[in-house]
C-alpha cells in the first residue's frame, strides 16, 4: 500500500501501470462500486457536469473562473492533461498539490484493491480491473469531498451515459458541440453520439445546450422531455449578441438567462471560445436560479471573464515568431482553428508542426490546415499513441505537395526547423509558427517553451 512518504511520481507511476483510458470497457459497474465504497463522495455537493465533442475543457474553466469569482470554492475535474496528470484534479483553480495528491491515492487504494478484486461488481460484468481513468475519477470525487468545495465542475472523458464521471448527477449538464469522434464506442453518426452525451442530463437538472446540428438537437431535447430537465439552448434562451475582435482576444455582449452582460473582455480567440464562455455564463446563472441577478453583478462577472484562460488553446507560447500552441486534435476543432486564425491573426507567413494520435482523423485535419500553412512540419510527440510520422507524411504530400512538407521525428527539432523556415525569405513582419494535432503534442510543446504563469496582458 501507498504511505504518505509516497511521492506523486510513484503515485503516477501505479497510476499507469493500472488499465489504460485508451483502452475502454463501457460500463459504469466499476465506478459504481467504487463510489459505494467510498461512501459516495460525489454526491456531498453539487456537480455541473460537461460533455460535447469540443470545448468541454475550455468551458470547465470558464465556469470555474466565474464561480471562483462569486466566492464559492471549487473542485475542477479535466481529462487529458498537458503536462502533469494533477492538472486534472483543480481545486480552487489550481492543480492539486503533490502531498494531497498522494494522499488522495492512498486513501482510495484499497477500495481499488477490492473493486479489482471483484467486490461490489456483478457477476455477469466483464471482469476489468479499476482503469487510469476511473481511479483519477475517484480521487477527484474524493479529494473535492475532503477539500470540501462548494461546488464541482466536472469534465466527461468519452460519452456521456457510461462514463466514469457520471456516477454523479450533476444539477447542471452542459453539452458543448457535439461531432463525429470516438465512433467506435459512441457510434457513427452524430444523432447516436449526441445520444450518449445526452445520458448526463438527469432528471430535474437544467440542460445548458450550446448551438447543435439538427440531429444533435432534437436527441438532446427529446432526452430533457424525458427525463423532466429544463433546456437552455444557445441563439434562443441565451447566446453572445455581439463579438468584436481586440487586443490580445475579443470584447463580448452575452445574453444571459436572466440579465445582458456587455463589454466583456475575453482574452481567447474565435467564435467558438465566444460560445463556450456565454454556455459557461448560462450555467452559472442556472446554477444560481432566480438568484442569479442579485448574485451575478455585471463588475464581477466582467473581472471573471477577463481572467479566463484555457492553456494550449491557440496559446501564444513566445513572440518573435509568434508561435501558438494548439491543442486540437479532431476535425471540428480544426475547423474552429483554422477560421480562428483567418479572423484574429494576420501571418504573413505561417508554418505549421504537426504530430497526431495514430486513431484519429489525420487527413481531415490536415485537409483543412492545408489553406492557411505554408509549409508543415511532420512530427511526433511523446505519446505511445503518436502515428507513424512516414505516414503522417504521406497523407501531407497529399494535401501540401511534396515540396511544402518537411519530416523531423524530433519535436524540438522540428520546432526549430519551423522556425528557420517561417524566417526565411521576405516575410520577416507577421510570420508565425502554429503546433497542433494533440494535446499530447501541445502538452510537450508547453514543457519546451516553458510559457511564464504570468498571463500575457499582465505587466512584469
Amino acid at each position: 500500500m501507498t504511505g504518505p512518504e509516497a511521492t506523486a511520481e510513484e503515485v503516477e507511476r501505479l497510476l499507469q501501470a493500472r488499465w489504460p483510458e485508451t483502452r475502454i470497457e463501457p460500463s459504469l459497474v466499476r465506478m459504481q462500486a467504487l463510489m459505494q465504497l467510498m461512501d459516495d463522495p460525489q454526491s456531498r455537493y453539487p456537480v455541473v457536469h460537461i460533455t460535447g465533442t469540443n470545448g468541454k475543457s475550455s468551458t470547465a474553466r470558464m465556469v470555474d473562473e466565474l464561480f471562483r469569482a462569486l466566492g464559492l470554492r471549487t473542485g475542477r475535474f479535466t481529462s487529458p492533461h498537458l503536462e502533469s496528470s494533477r492538472e486534472r484534479i483543480c481545486l480552487n483553480g489550481e492543480p492539486i498539490t503533490e502531498e494531497r495528491y498522494v494522499a488522495t491515492f492512498a486513501e482510495i487504494e484499497p477500495y481499488l484493491k477490492m473493486v479489482d478484486d471483484g467486490f461490489g461488481v456483478p457477476e455477469d460484468a466483464q471482469h476489468v480491473p479499476v482503469s487510469y481513468f476511473e481511479t483519477m475519477t475517484a480521487m477527484a470525487y474524493a479529494a473535492f469531498a475532503d477539500a470540501p468545495v462548494d461546488v464541482a465542475i466536472v469534465e466527461v472523458g468519452m460519452g456521456g451515459t457510461w462514463d466514469a464521471t457520471n456516477v454523479a448527477d450533476g444539477r447542471i449538464a452542459v453539452i458543448t458541440p457535439i461531432g463525429i469522434e470516438h465512433a467506435k464506442y459512441l457510434g457513427d453518426t452524430i444523432a447516436q453520439i449526441a445520444g450518449e452525451k445526452a445520458g448526463i442530463i438527469k432528471p430535474g437538472a437544467t440542460a445548458i445546450l450550446a448551438a447543435q446540428e439538427q440531429e444533435a438537437a432534437e436527441v438532446l431535447l427529446a432526452r430533457c422531455a424525458e427525463v423532466g430537465a429544463v433546456a437552455a439552448r444557445e441563439g434562443v434562451e441565451f447566446g453572445v449578441v455581439d463579438r468584436q475582435v481586440a487586443v490580445g482576444g475579443q470584447m463580448l455582449s452575452v445574453q444571459g438567462l436572466d440579465a445582458r452582460y456587455d463589454e466583456l473582455l475575453l482574452h481567447l480567440w474565435g467564435e467558438h471560445q465566444a460560445s463556450n464562455a456565454a454556455c459557461a455564463l448560462a450555467a452559472v446563472e442556472a446554477f444560481f436560479g432566480t438568484e442569479s441577478t442579485q448574485v451575478m453583478s455585471e463588475d464581477v462577472v466582467r473581472e471573471a471573464f477577463f481572467e479566463m484562460t484555457s492553456p494550449g488553446r491557440l496559446e501564444v507560447v513566445r513572440t518573435s515568431p509568434t508561435t501558438l500552441v494548439d491543442a486540437t486534435h479532431n476535425p471540428a476543432g480544426m475547423r474552429a482553428t483554422v477560421r480562428t486564425l483567418q479572423e484574429s491573426f494576420d501571418f504573413s507567413r505561417l508554418i505549421g508542426v504537426f504530430a497526431a494520435a495514430s486513431d484519429k482523423d489525420i487527413a481531415g485535419m490536415l485537409e483543412l490546415l492545408e489553406p492557411v500553412l505554408d509549409e508543415v512540419v511532420i512530427t511526433r510527440n511523446n505519446s505511445s499513441r503518436s502515428d507513424d510520422i512516414d505516414g503522417t507524411a504521406r497523407i501531407a504530400v497529399e494535401y501540401f505537395g511534396a515540396d511544402r512538407v518537411v519530416v523531423e521525428p524530433d519535436l524540438p527539432e522540428a520546432i526549430n526547423t519551423a522556425v528557420t523556415i517561417a524566417e526565411e525569405g521576405e516575410h520577416f513582419a507577421g510570420v508565425g509558427v502554429l503546433v497542433t494535432g494533440s494535446v499530447y503534442t501541445a502538452g510537450d510543446a508547453r514543457k519546451l517553451f516553458n510559457p511564464d504563469r504570468k498571463k500575457p496582458w499582465e505587466k512584469s
